[in-house]
């Protein structure tokens, strides 16, 4: 089987005959001319290409994946140069989480660096010493990373603006975000893994239980922390020591009931060789997360409440906007928490590939692009925003197919083409050292800490993985000074077995002395 792909370095041309020489410039730019024109004709017009490189094929071989499976592409950052490598580049393939980077680039393009959300508290009513008769009202504006940390610096900002208890509801706002609550569970029946969290323009702490086993010997208990406090939930404090066990499935050895919302028990025991050990789980009713962790934070602080703490409904919506409650032009007070910028939100994105950030990314897009032809904070308005950027940005590329902006999709496609195209587009824009290092270093940090050892420090790159599914795409350096674009998709039952022949795409990449 002849595959377009090829075997050479730098040094080894994929063209021999484009050599260059002194005496034929002529033939020389005729043959440059060629080679781009077969770069963009596609997979076809190169399949008279060398074979893979052979260590890839065997790594591919080992995994039981067929090279028609596969996509790879490792071509020059500046796009100035042929292909060292392209294995069917033209073929859209679900990339699984390096659809970020289209996410994550969108973004930085569209709403810049420095963009805020802003979660925003209105009080509802009068206040004289420290009371406030009325309703507290929290609206969520999108925060992709409202964590628990945060959340108590703003109630700490009500505090110190004078109310410490509040004789009436607090009030709840998600409606900035109007996409449907999706079921945690569609994707993979799995609801509890923090990566199914569904977003949220309130979303706190991820809606995720943090669960943490510190192993005390005195008292021959391993003690249990959680973080947010929730109100209405109650949980084991300890769970049985031992101290003669080693640390193996410590998980399941708890025998944990995490699937009611209103109790949380420990059933088995936990091995103090394990040391202190962090869990996180999504909470089993998610839609009631919020209202719970800003009760029971509230009322951690000090803080005292007649009333509960709810959801709004859209007829009172309407009424406070009416009254211009909702953007404060009527309350005596009304405080603001910002995020964190978006430079600092798509480093977390990238870096470990979270899901449900990436989404508010989407839906932001969505709400506040200007090239969309709604503004609306849902995924149909996220998806007409990006192809809208696509279009505007990339026009000779084929655009991808978008899903939710996370890569965590059965249905959204792009071409290594496509997305080398977007990369080059990136490497050569103000916004190239900011995508660029929000990628995993290889062998250093995020999803890429133990893989690729061999390319350690040289390449930035993202990964991506789902059943049948296994990605990964970015930037290598390589020993000649060169930088390259890496990609390297395959869509196959054996997907996760060729992690290696990826990882050894990105060591070949890396490896061009010339």
């Amino acid at each position: 089987m002849v595959f377009s792909a090829s075997t050479q370095t730098s040094a080894q041309s994929p063209f021999p005959h484009l050599c260059p020489s002194a005496r034929q410039p002529r033939r020389l730019l005729a043959a440059l001319a060629a080679a781009a024109l077969l770069w963009l004709a596609g997979p076809a017009a190169l399949a008279t290409e060398p074979r893979l490189p052979k260590a890839i094929a065997q790594a591919l071989a080992r995994a039981q994946v067929p090279a028609s499976a596969v996509s790879l592409l490792v071509v020059d950052a500046n796009g100035q140069r042929p292909p060292r490598l392209s294995h069917r580049a033209g073929d859209a393939m679900n990339p699984a989480s390096v659809m970020k980077l289209v996410t994550t680039y969108a973004a930085l393009d569209v709403l810049g660096p420095d963009f805020l959300w802003k979660t925003h508290v209105t009080m509802d009513g009068s206040v004289q010493n420290g009371l406030l008769d009325g309703n507290m009202l929290v609206r969520g504006g999108g925060d992709p990373k409202l964590v628990v940390e945060r959340l108590q610096a703003l109630l700490t900002q009500v505090q110190a603006s004078g109310v410490r208890a509040i004789h009436g509801d607090i009030v709840l706002d998600h409606s900035a975000f109007s996409e449907p609550m999706g079921n945690a569970a569609e994707f993979d029946g799995e609801p509890l893994r923090p990566y199914n969290t569904q977003p949220d323009a309130l979303l706190i702490n991820f809606k995720t239980l943090v669960m943490t086993f510190t192993p005390d010997l005195a008292q021959g208990r391993a003690l249990v922390r959680t973080e947010p406090p929730m109100a209405g939930l109650l949980m084991d404090d300890s769970v049985p020591l031992l101290s003669a066990a080693p640390c193996g499935d410590w998980r399941s050895d708890l025998r944990a009931s995490v699937d009611s919302p209103s109790r949380v028990q420990f059933l088995g025991s936990y091995a103090s060789a394990c040391g202190e050990r962090v869990w996180p789980s999504a909470y089993a009713d998610p839609s009631s997360f919020a209202a719970r962790a800003i009760e029971g934070s509230w009322k951690v602080m000090g803080g005292l409440l007649t009333g509960q703490v709810r959801d709004a409904t859209a007829p009172e919506l309407a009424m406070l906007r009416s009254r211009g409650t909702l953007s404060g032009n009527t309350s005596p007070l009304r405080l603001e928490s910002p995020s964190l910028p978006l430079l600092d939100i798509v480093r977390d994105v990238n870096k470990f590939s979270n899901n449900v950030m990436a989404q508010h990314l989407f839906l932001s897009l969505g709400l506040h692009g200007k090239l969309g032809q709604t503004q609306a904070g849902t995924f149909d308005a996220g998806r007409a925003a990006t192809q809208a950027w696509w279009l505007k940005t990339l026009p000779a590329a084929a655009p991808p197919v978008l899903d939710n902006g996370s890569g965590l999709s059965r249905s959204g496609r792009i071409s290594a083409r496509s997305l080398a195209a977007m990369l080059q587009h990136a490497a050569k824009s103000p916004l190239a050292e900011a995508l660029a290092d929000s990628l995993p270093l290889v062998g250093v940090d995020g999803s890429m800490r133990a893989r690729a050892q061999a390319a350690t420090g040289r390449a930035h790159i993202k990964t991506g993985s789902l059943r049948d599914v296994s990605a990964v795409a970015g930037y290598a350096q390589g020993t000649s000074g060169s930088r390259y674009i890496v990609i390297g998709i395959v869509n196959h039952p054996n997907a996760s077995a060729a992690r290696p022949a990826l990882n050894t795409l990105i060591e070949w990449a890396v490896q061009d002395r010339k």
